[in-house]
């Protein structure tokens, strides 16, 4: 059980470091961060909706509880990477930019493997009864 928090703990430490270090520009709208949506295509007034995003996920990671909303931050995470990602192979960036989004996607899937192995494989889900169809008595 050890060696699962300590791997949840690296894996999203590494994580919460990239995330944040990449959603400080996006949230002060850097010169340097506007230029790369404007050659990505998207407008400045997104820059810092997505910064703010990715703080709110990494949080939602980091505070304890709350295993929904953790569900909703590692997948939010995911689709800003892999909107990222495609946004850079659509307009013919090349292939070598793509190893901070591979580093990106492993640490996700580290802290979020970890996480259910350190938690128990305890889910959010809800419980479903297996005798949720209608009783028919004889009477």
């Amino acid at each position: 059980m050890k060696k699962w928090t300590v791997s949840y703990w690296c894996f999203t430490g590494l994580l919460s470091a990239l995330m944040l270090v990449g959603s400080i520009p996006d949230i002060l709208s850097v010169p340097e961060a506007v230029a790369l949506f404007d050659h990505l295509g998207y407008p400045a007034y997104l820059l810092p909706f997505l910064g703010i995003a990715k703080v709110l996920g990494i949080a939602a990671i980091l505070v304890p509880g709350f295993p929904r909303v953790k569900e909703w931050a590692y997948a939010g995470l995911t689709f800003d990477l892999l909107g990222a990602m495609y946004s850079g192979i659509a307009v013919g960036d090349p292939a070598s930019g793509w190893l901070m989004f591979l580093i990106g996607f492993a640490l996700i899937a580290g802290s979020y493997t970890s996480y259910h192995k350190r938690s128990g494989g305890v889910t959010a889900r809800p419980s479903v009864s297996a005798s949720r169809e209608p009783v028919l008595s004889n009477a």
